[in-house]
């Protein structure tokens, strides 16, 4: 039976949309079911109107469908992609965190692999401490965390971090950068799969 896995993105300006779509396509071809789903957007509308590549990112995400706490326990797995805002998620991710306490307390975010990754507008940038601000929420799920750690040269190759990939916003996803999504989300299938054999 293949992992279901649901990819929860939230994406100001599209750079971490593309990284959820690029780890979408390399899950399917690792065998798993792929839900890619955005995180609603909570802005005030006149403050989105007012940034024309924030708008049109909100217009692409639009035809997608919202994350619900449904697809959280529909899914085996879990792989978020959001921007850094202070060292910390943003404020639109930690609000559909918020909706999912009803799941939480039934522990049915309980024993299923996750991972995280995420952008900034400069390498040091606080992608590091946004993706350890997540793994805690996770832990206190009580998911499993299946960072990309040294498994593969291609982490290496994005700059090393073994959190989670990190890509600096506006720089193109060359070949390094696809590999790298790709080995972190196909490592995510594969964990999930021992998970549940």
């Amino acid at each position: 039976m293949p992992v279901k896995l649901a990819i929860l993105f939230y994406s100001t300006y599209g750079t971490n949309h593309r990284m959820a779509e690029i780890a979408a396509e390399a899950a399917r071809a690792a065998g798993a079911e792929v839900k890619l789903l955005r995180i609603a957007e909570t802005a005030p509308q006149s403050v989105v109107e007012g940034q024309d590549a924030w708008k049109a990112q909100v217009e692409k995400a639009s035809a997608l469908p919202a994350a619900t706490p449904a697809d959280m326990e529909w899914a085996d797995a879990y792989l978020f992609s959001a921007p850094t805002r202070f060292g910390n998620g943003p404020s639109q991710l930690r609000a559909f965190i918020d909706t999912l306490g009803g799941v939480w307390s039934q522990g049915k975010l309980a024993n299923k692999a996750v991972s995280a990754m995420t952008s900034a507008q400069n390498p040091h940038g606080g992608q590091e401490a946004t993706l350890l601000s997540l793994y805690t929420t996770f832990l206190h799920w009580g998911s499993i965390i299946v960072a990309p750690g040294y498994t593969d040269p291609a982490i290496y190759a994005t700059g090393g971090n073994p959190y989670g990939y990190s890509h600096t916003q506006g720089a193109e996803f060359d070949d390094k950068a696809v590999a790298s999504i790709s080995h972190q989300a196909k490592r995510l299938v594969e964990m999930a799969a021992k998970l549940s054999a």
